[in-house]
């Protein structure tokens, strides 16, 4: 599996960015709500955040020397998917509500109500946890280059565990 290039995530956050700002446009000049979730979404957020953060110490701890019981391949294996989809979707939710965020900044002069406006940067603030450990959980998965998981030396260019 390869690592999670930063240009992708960068990529996918800036065209969700645009995709956000665009609809945000044709919504509200059209009088449709603002298109962001709700922030109830936050407390999924957080429970996917936790999720992450749970497997990937379970392979850190394992990585780092804890092994009393062998790892679960597919344990491990999940874990860096799941690390890898939660920085996707971090990118994708930080990008899409920074483009809600600059439309409805643009519109603040003109609205008395800035509820959008905050509801978009804690969601944006959600995405971006959200990244950061997707990206540190896919690091806990890397086992060192000497190291091949079974604990004896030899050397490897330092695959995922």
């Amino acid at each position: 599996m390869t690592t999670l290039r930063f240009r992708w995530l960068v990529l996918i956050g800036l065209l969700a960015g645009l995709a956000g700002w665009l609809t945000n446009l044709l919504a509200t000049r059209n009088g449709y709500g603002t298109p962001t979730l709700p922030l109830t979404s936050l407390v999924t957020t957080a429970l996917i955040i936790a999720i992450t953060l749970v497997f990937g110490l379970r392979v850190l701890r394992w990585r780092n020397g804890n092994r009393d019981r062998a790892l679960d391949p597919i344990l491990a294996m999940r874990t860096l998917v799941l690390a890898q989809a939660c920085a996707y979707a971090g990118a994708l939710n930080l990008g899409w509500h920074a483009g809600i965020f600059v439309d409805q900044l643009a519109l603040l002069s003109v609205r008395s109500a800035s509820g959008p406006l905050w509801g978009s940067v804690a969601l944006m603030a959600g995405g971006i946890v959200m990244t950061v450990v997707g990206l540190v959980v896919e690091s806990f998965c890397r086992l060192p280059p000497d190291d091949d998981g079974t604990g004896a030396p030899g050397y490897s260019e330092g695959e995922y565990a």
